[in-house]
Formats: structure tokens, C-alpha cells, sequence
């Protein structure tokens, strides 16, 4: 056959697949309550908002090559199309006018089933409102047009509190009998208590457990297993067991004793204490299909973007012609964003791209989402919390490098640059997933000897002296500082994210490339080796500053090392079936790095924000627990703030280096000028927005000298 022909055939046969209704697709949606939102207040030009609340249905072919990837797809039930189905729930903000939107579907991924978005961009937002919508702050992101989206993705999450919750089946073998595994899980509390969730731990409380196969741990089952619980005071601790006779699968009554067996909980009499890492192995039934979160997300992602209507002949809630897509999430949200595009899921069903820009934000790992046994819920790597969980494994760069230590090559972006479905990407992070999360990675090559370019489509940002998330406000002022010896970091996110997105925005609707790349860097001598970071001294007073010389920024330094979690995980993919047992440690170490810091002990390099430039205090990506948990380990996502002295001759009599408010701001009128020029200087730059700075010089001007964070 000619070749013309082969091609012209060829092309026709695309051109008839495309015009198929997908295979894996959003089939039906109901919108169960739609009313005013926010009590119909009004927002700049765009006007009032409605919210729309209600699920999403969803069915994916099994046999079709872009949801072969999900994990025990071929072991789920199926409708009698042969579809595997899902339902989500949806929670959306739009515009009353949708023609005074900005164009842009905004999909905030929620946090364990909390939804994010409002409370990071729209600066006072009360704590709590969140999931409840009850209240828009400053509306930015409603001045500015956008349509917020939100929905289901991890099927494990518990429901209350308004969380939204996402059902997936249970995966069977084939003739239909219960998939059996052995589950290891991290058990911590923060409070002494004597039962305990079988999925309890710092992060993944609100998550389901897998539950056991039997309730009685006295008796090894037939293939001879048999339950273990350990306990352990630090996380590089050896493990110390607790025998089988004074733990129970089931609930404590108040005076200790085993009141009723429990499939999905434990109870120990003795009690279990904070500052103790318990585990537990035991073999489990029942694993959720939780990779069809992935699917969802593409699918409603799509649906959305360009559907008209549903199978039912409902309307597109959100439809807006020419629509564009932004994905966004924080934390978690943000490592699932990325191991969403490094399994190839933003490639639609019909070939194209679903979400055209994203926003991961303090989010540089992956999740173990797309796993047999998976818990997405907890941390990744953190340092003495979930240290051993899946998600901090090469790759770590959006581009693609080797891994000396594998020997494999790779990067995020493989999968969508073979198909052209990569989106744009803005990635921010803090001080703290420097410290504490193996950041830098994502910076440089595997050995931490050189730093890597970002591909085109990406640019990184690191929001220096911030922690994962600020601190609210007020502060406390005397010990307990929650868990950690200092105070936290109150540092905010908000102004700098807000230029991002709205860099971002531009990127995806018009082309305007965004601002370079803020971080620190080898290159520049700012981005460095734990023991090389020239911490000034701090006097211990009241709000916990101490010196920190480098051997305890060596034990701060959280070391990543290569995991094995057996021979059916794809580490690669942060996909597979975990075996349950402790994973094998390999010797060799990554090549972590942390900023290096000024003579007040703030990060240089990256974005240093208005608070930075004119600080009152130093500001850290880290902080270390205090007595009541693990004493002097790294406080889980918890940086430090240690205020300035007010006078040179207090500064003095402590000896603290840093100097005093009244040596750098000598009057209000100095303050204000050192605000502005930090400010505008900013602005130039694209990483804070005119609007935005004027409203940090007027507070300058009306407050002057910030006493407090």
C-alpha cells in the first residue's frame, strides 16, 4: 500500500476514535443543592456567586491502555458494560454571570477530603471555614473571576465535618473471594489515650483503616501469620515488641479493659503515650481500588472543561466556552498534582490536554495513591513521623535525570511529553520542605553536586523563611509552643501565591511567560549542606531561641536514602502492591541541601517577601519537639519564629547578634521607606502584586513598626 494511503487511512481512523464518546468518562451529574454563596455578597465587577454542591458519577474501561496503570482495575466489579464505576462529590463556586468569569475553572484538590484554595489566596479567611464556605476574606480569588471546583480523589477519607468523600469498589481475586495482605502501620497519638484507629498517625486520623481479617491476635491464622505491635521513642530507634497478650484488635472501655472486638481498631490497656512510635503488622482484607482517584480527576477535569452535557441531558454546571484549566493543591494536594502527571492521567480519554496549568504548593513528593494497600494519607518521608512511607523515591525532577543510586532514569514529565499533554507548571515551596522533606531534590542532580535547569514548561519557586503553613495569629508567647520548643512560623504565603497564580493565569490563557525561577542555587553559594549553614547566635528567653550550632543542623538534616518496598512496587510509579513489611534501606545517602542564611539567621536566595526583607525576627524552616513528643527530633511541619530584641541594650545583655528593632527602624518613618522599597522592589520582580503591595505599605503607614509577628 502507498504510503499517502497508509497515512491518509491512518488519520481517518484517529479522526473516527476521536469522534467516539470516551470510554472513560463522567456519565451523570446531580446537583443537589444550588443557593447564594457567601450570603450573596458581591465581588468587584464579577458580582454575586452561586454554589452548586452534589456528586459525580464515573465509569472507566478497564481494558483500554490509560487506566491499565490503575492498580487491581482488572480485580474490580463491573456494570454490565463492563465499566468499573466511581461516584465523587463536588462542591463549586461560579459566578451568577458566568460571562464576567475570567475563563479559568480553578480545581482546588483537597487535603484528606478538606478543601484548600480560599484559605491560601484570600487572605482572612477564619480558621474552620474552610469546608463550610461560610466566609471569602478578602475575595480575591472571587474579584478576580474564577470558577472553583472541588471533588473527591482519595476514597479512604472518613466522612464528618464537611469533608467530601469519593466511593470506589473493593477489589476481588477472580472467583470472587476477599484479597488478602499483610499492612504495616504507623500508629502515633498526641494525646495518652488506650485505643487507637488502625490507620492512627500524625497525618491519615481521618482515613479508614484496612480492616483485619480476624480480631483475634492470639492465634497464628492458617498460612501461620501472626499480628505484631512495636513500640519505639525515636524513629531510628530498634523496635521493641509488645506481646500479643496485653493488645487486642477492638475498643478499650474506660478502665482499660478489651469492651468489644473492633476489625479496625486496637486497643492496648496499658495506654498508648505521645512521643512514642507504635506499629503494627497484621494481615488485612478488602483493598479500595484507590487509583480511580486518578481517573476522576482527569475524567471530571475533562468533563467540565468542554462536555455540554451528561448522559441524562444535564447541563454542564461550569461550562464556559474556550474554558481554560488550573489544577492546584497544597501539601498533599500538591504531591498528588505531581503523581498525577507523572502517570500520564493528564492526557484525556480523547487525547488531549485536561488541565492546561498547575499548582503544586509545598508539595514536592508523591503520593502512594495507585498502590494495593496504599495510605495515602499519611506524610512522605517526614523526619520522624512516616519516615518509611512510600512517596519520597526518585524521580524527583519535573525533567527527566539518572539516579546514581538505581540506576534508573526518569522525570515527572516523562509520560506527558511523549504524549504533549504536559501542563504548565508553577511550583512553589517553603523553607521547610527544604528541611525537613528532601526539597532540594527537586533542584538538583541525585548527588546534590549541581543544580538542574527547570524544562520550559516549569518554573520553581521557593518562598524563603516560610514553613509549610504559616502559623495563625496571635502567637503564643510563653511555653508549650503545641509540640515544638519554639514558635512557629507565621510567615504568609498569601501575597506571594497570589502573584504566582495570577502569573500562571496569564501563562496558560495568553502565552505571557511568568517569572523566572526563584531559588537558591549552588551556583550562587546559597543553596548548601546542612553543617554548612552559618546560623547566628540566639540566646534561649521566652519564646525558645537557642543557638544552633552545625552538629544540630546535622540531626536536623532528614537523610533520604533508597527504599525497597518489595518486588511488586514500582517505585518509578509510586505504584504496586506493598508486601507489608519493613522496607530494605540502602546505605548510599541522597545529596539534600538547605538554604544558607543572613546574619539574622533568614534564608537567603529564592523569594524573600516584604516580612524577610524588613524582618522583626528570624524565621526558620525548622523548629524541634519538645519534651512531650520526640524530643529535639524535627518538629512535623513546624518552622520557628524568634523575635528581634527591642533595644539595642536588651539585645545586649543577652547576647544576642541579631540586631535590635530600634537599631534597623530608628522611627516609624524609617520603617515605612524600608516596607515600600522591599515592596516595589517586589513588584518589579512579578512576585507580589501592585494591589497587594500597596495594602502592606498602608498597614505600614497606619500600624507602624509591627510589634508582633
Amino acid at each position: 500500500m502507498h504510503r499517502s494511503i497508509r497515512t491518509a487511512l491512518a488519520a481517518v481512523a484517529i479522526l473516527a476514535l476521536l469522534a467516539s464518546p470516551a470510554s472513560a468518562r463522567i456519565t451523570r451529574i446531580e446537583v443537589a443543592q444550588a443557593q447564594p454563596a457567601f450570603g450573596g455578597a458581591s465581588f468587584g465587577t464579577v458580582g454575586a456567586y452561586e454554589r452548586l454542591t452534589g456528586k459525580a458519577f464515573g465509569e472507566v474501561d478497564p481494558k483500554l491502555p490509560g487506566n491499565a496503570l490503575i492498580q487491581d482495575i482488572q480485580l474490580a466489579p463491573k456494570n454490565s458494560r463492563g465499566m468499573v464505576q466511581y461516584v465523587t462529590d463536588i462542591d463549586i463556586l461560579r459566578p451568577v454571570d458566568r460571562s464576567k468569569s475570567n475563563g479559568i475553572l480553578f480545581f482546588n484538590i483537597i487535603n484528606r477530603g478538606n478543601k484548600g484554595g480560599l484559605s491560601l489566596f484570600d487572605a482572612n479567611v477564619p480558621g474552620g471555614a474552610a469546608n463550610t464556605l461560610a466566609n471569602a476574606g478578602d475575595g480575591f480569588l472571587l474579584r478576580k473571576g474564577y470558577t472553583l471546583i472541588w471533588f473527591a480523589w482519595q476514597a479512604d477519607v472518613l466522612p464528618g465535618n464537611g469533608r467530601l468523600i469519593m466511593t470506589v469498589p473493593v477489589a476481588h481475586n477472580p472467583d470472587g473471594t476477599a484479597i488478602t495482605g499483610v499492612v504495616r502501620s504507623e500508629l502515633i497519638t498526641q494525646a495518652p489515650t488506650n485505643t487507637l484507629s488502625l490507620s492512627s498517625g500524625w497525618f491519615s486520623g481521618g482515613s479508614a483503616p484496612y480492616p483485619t481479617v480476624s480480631t483475634d491476635n492470639s492465634l497464628p491464622l492458617a498460612d501461620g501469620f501472626l499480628p505484631t505491635l512495636t513500640v519505639r521513642r525515636r524513629q531510628q530507634d530498634p523496635r521493641t515488641p509488645i506481646a500479643n497478650t496485653v493488645w487486642f484488635f477492638g475498643v478499650c472501655a474506660q478502665n482499660g479493659v478489651l469492651a468489644e472486638p473492633s476489625a479496625t481498631q486496637i486497643c492496648y490497656p496499658a495506654g498508648f503515650k505521645p512521643g512514642h512510635l507504635y506499629e503494627i503488622t497484621y494481615r488485612a482484607k478488602d483493598p479500595l481500588i484507590l487509583g480511580l482517584g486518578l481517573a476522576a480527576t482527569r475524567d471530571l477535569g475533562a468533563f467540565l472543561k468542554t462536555a455540554n452535557k451528561d448522559d441524562n441531558g444535564t447541563a454542564n454546571p461550569v461550562l464556559i466556552p474556550g474554558a481554560h484549566t488550573i489544577v492546584m493543591g497544597q501539601s498533599q494536594s500538591g504531591r498528588y498534582i505531581r503523581t498525577f502527571i507523572n502517570l500520564g492521567f493528564n492526557r484525556g480519554e480523547d487525547g488531549k490536554i485536561v488541565f492546561d496549568g498547575a499548582f503544586p504548593e509545598i508539595g514536592g513528593g508523591l503520593v502512594p495513591l495507585n498502590v494495593r494497600w496504599g495510605q495515602p494519607g499519611r506524610g512522605a518521608g517526614n523526619a520522624e513521623v512516616d519516615n518509611q512511607t512510600p512517596g519520597a523515591e526518585f524521580p524527583f525532577t519535573y525533567g527527566s535525570e539518572t539516579d546514581p543510586l538505581t540506576g534508573r532514569t526518569g522525570g515527572i514529565l516523562d509520560r506527558c511529553n511523549a504524549t504533549h499533554t504536559c501542563p504548565k507548571i508553577v511550583h512553589a515551596a517553603t523553607s521547610l520542605e527544604m528541611w525537613e522533606l528532601r526539597q532540594s531534590l527537586g533542584f538538583t542532580d541525585p548527588l546534590g553536586l549541581k543544580d538542574l535547569p527547570d524544562p520550559p514548561n516549569v518554573r520553581t519557586y521557593l518562598m524563603v523563611s516560610t514553613q509549610h503553613a504559616p502559623a495563625a495569629l496571635p502567637l503564643p508567647t510563653q511555653a508549650p509552643f503545641g509540640a515544638c520548643q519554639q514558635q512557629p512560623n507565621p510567615n504568609p504565603h498569601t501575597w506571594t501565591v497570589r502573584a504566582l497564580l495570577e502569573a500562571l493565569s496569564a501563562w496558560v490563557t495568553t502565552g505571557a511567560e511568568p517569572p523566572p525561577s526563584a531559588r537558591p542555587t549552588i551556583a550562587a553559594g546559597n543553596l548548601v549542606a546542612a553543617d554548612q549553614v552559618h546560623f547566628p547566635f540566639i540566646p534561649a528567653n521566652s519564646y525558645g531561641g537557642v543557638s544552633r550550632p552545625a552538629v544540630k543542623f546535622l540531626a536536623l538534616n532528614n537523610p533520604d536514602h533508597v527504599l525497597d518496598f518489595g518486588k511488586d512496587y514500582r517505585p518509578a510509579d509510586t505504584s504496586g502492591i506493598l508486601n507489608g513489611e519493613l522496607p530494605k534501606v540502602g546505605t548510599a545517602r541522597y545529596g539534600t541541601l538547605v538554604p544558607q542564611v543572613d546574619e539574622d539567621g533568614n534564608d537567603l536566595g529564592g523569594i524573600r517577601n516584604v516580612f524577610v526583607q524588613v524582618p522583626i525576627g528570624t524565621y526558620t524552616g525548622w523548629n524541634l519537639f519538645n519534651s512531650r513528643f520526640f524530643e529535639d527530633g524535627v518538629c512535623t511541619l513546624s518552622g520557628s519564629f524568634i523575635p528581634f530584641a527591642s533595644t539595642m541594650q536588651e539585645r545586649m545583655a543577652t547576647g544576642d547578634t541579631r540586631k535590635s528593632l530600634e537599631e534597623r527602624y530608628p522611627n516609624k518613618d524609617a520603617y515605612v521607606a524600608e516596607v515600600k522599597k522591599a515592596a516595589e522592589s517586589l513588584v518589579k520582580q512579578r512576585y507580589l502584586l501592585p494591589e497587594d503591595a500597596a495594602l502592606l505599605i498602608k498597614q505600614a503607614e497606619d500600624n507602624g513598626i509591627r510589634q508582633g509577628p
